[in-house]
């Protein structure tokens, strides 16, 4: 008996995306972490091994990483493990705001000057100003 243009090798590499060759040219593929090798084929020609597929996981390793961190999977009110949203004083909005309608990009000067002004660090500051021009952009567009 011949292998026909898809032989059964070729097919259990092209289900696990390993199928790069033309059909009929297989090639042994090493067995993988989860396979296990089940023995020789019954009524193959060259009486090779058929390797078992590796079992397929529910969930990707970074979904259960995510899952398994704390404060992760609780819905939008859950924190971010990092650092915690800063609340910014109605004084240091009112100089934000004022510093941002005469100018919407912070040279580095500025950023400075606003850093120690308002006793927060530069790249809080930076931040700001990026979220500030991306609600900026939505209201301009919403008004459109």
């Amino acid at each position: 008996m011949d292998k026909g243009p898809f032989s059964v090798e070729w097919l259990a590499q092209s289900s696990r995306g390993g199928a790069r060759e033309l059909p009929g040219e297989s090639r042994p593929c090493p067995p993988g972490p989860g396979a296990a090798l089940s023995g020789t084929a019954k009524g193959s020609p060259e009486g090779s091994p058929l390797l078992t597929p590796p079992p397929v996981p529910a969930e990707s390793p970074r979904e259960r990483e995510a899952a398994e961190r704390p404060g992760h999977g609780a819905g939008p009110a859950a924190a971010a493990p990092g650092r915690p949203r800063t609340k910014f004083s109605a004084a240091q909005l009112r100089e934000l705001e004022r510093s941002f309608r005469e100018q919407r990009y912070i040279g580095a000067g500025e950023k400075r000057r606003l850093a120690a002004v308002l006793n927060l660090s530069q790249s809080q500051i930076k931040t700001w100003f990026q979220n500030r021009r991306m609600k900026f952009k939505r209201q301009t567009q919403d008004a459109r």
